[in-house]
């Protein structure tokens, strides 16, 4: 499996469990902003990751990840909204931030071995 697929998979995984955090904040917590800004940050990590397999060029796939990684970016902040209006846990917050960095590191090796 190569590092793009491993990329994409992980994307997904992270994308599923954004999707059932913005469903809990939207039944639970009745929070409908929150819910879904880190619901479209959060899926479009995986489908400009998705998008940029299929680019037309080096430049075009570097592009899509790097909005993949400021995508990344913008979870996290959304994230940190989220926590520390107390809608999730401490334990939950760092489950999901650990999950971006770690898409945000893999986008970044990513990035920097297709500028090679």
């Amino acid at each position: 499996m190569s590092r793009d697929s491993i990329l994409k998979q992980k994307s997904i995984a992270f994308g599923k469990r954004i999707v059932k955090l913005g469903r809990y904040l939207k039944r639970e917590q009745h929070e409908f902003v929150l819910a879904d800004q880190i619901v479209r940050s959060g899926t479009s990590i995986g489908a400009n990751i998705a998008e940029s397999i299929y680019g037309c060029s080096r430049k075009d796939f570097i592009l899509k990840l790097q909005i993949a990684q400021k995508e990344s970016a913008e979870t996290l902040y959304w994230l940190e909204m989220i926590h520390s209006g107390d809608y999730i846990s401490e334990e939950l917050y760092r489950s999901f931030a650990a999950d971006c960095n770690e898409l945000l590191a893999m986008l970044s090796a990513s990035i920097k071995t297709a500028r090679k």
